[in-house]
């Protein structure tokens, strides 16, 4: 059965960073495409980046060259590197996951970020 653990959410000020990590339990990890999506207060959830076996990424206009997602297949996990944050930033992070040989998607329990001054 598989299982996303996330970490890494908290308070930050403007201009600060956060990595968050996301660790894929119970499943082969080279079939996945991870994703970060967020749900501000309010508001939908959206998509942030996300980042294919292969390591090919796309993001969402709003934080590219902000963020940066990368895996570690020897570790089954995946981060999201957010700097530069601003108060748009605050929400819930949540860890997705897609594999393409189950066609089986999860989510992670979703960690929250907020920015504030």
């Amino acid at each position: 059965q598989v299982e996303l653990v996330e970490s890494g959410g908290g308070l930050v000020q403007p201009g600060g960073s956060l990595r968050l990590s996301c660790a894929y339990l119970g499943g082969s990890f080279g079939f996945v495409v991870m994703g970060w999506y967020r749900q501000p207060p309010g508001k939908q959830r959206e998509l942030v980046a996300r980042i294919t076996p292969g390591a090919s990424t796309d993001y969402a206009d709003s934080v590219k060259a902000r963020f940066t997602i990368s895996r570690d297949n020897s570790k089954s996990t995946v981060y999201l590197r957010m700097n530069n944050l601003s108060p748009e930033d605050t929400a819930v992070y949540y860890c997705h996951a897609y594999n393409f040989a189950t066609r089986q998607d999860h989510w992670g329990q979703g960690t929250q970020v907020t920015v504030v001054s």
